[in-house]
């Protein structure tokens, strides 16, 4: 079974995320949205458009619970309920909660060292 197939996104936790924002926007040419990040669209080696994103956001440090991580990755994964299914079987702190939308499919599980790890599938096509 495939499981992390790339990586969908790098969000991270800031004390004042209106001024961490502006602060990538201004020095650093961030094209930060009015949801607090940016959709980086996917290229290939010959630099035409490929089929994907990673995202990058700032956000406030609930979204992390129940890591005190100030980050957390979001991991592409080909086939969420197989493999959480796997990640339980062996022993992985998963939690409960998936979620569904028209973004795709979104589980959790926390790393050893206790931080808050996203699984993401995409929705087809994507």
């Amino acid at each position: 079974m495939k499981r992390v197939t790339g990586i969908g996104g790098v969000f991270f936790s800031a004390k004042d995320p209106v001024a961490l924002r502006a602060w990538y926007k201004t020095h650093l040419g961030i094209d930060v949205q009015e949801w607090g990040g940016t959709a980086f669209r996917w290229i290939n080696d010959a630099g035409t458009p490929a089929n994907g994103t990673t995202v990058w956001s700032i956000g406030e440090g609930a979204y992390f619970a129940p890591s005190k991580a100030p980050f957390m990755i979001n991991y592409r994964v080909a086939d969420l309920p197989a493999l959480i299914a796997a990640l339980r079987k062996e022993g992985c702190h998963v939690l409960d909660k998936v979620d569904e939308s028209e973004y795709g499919k979104f589980g959790w599980v926390l790393d050893p060292e206790g931080n808050k790890v996203e699984l993401w599938q995409p929705p087809e096509g994507q």
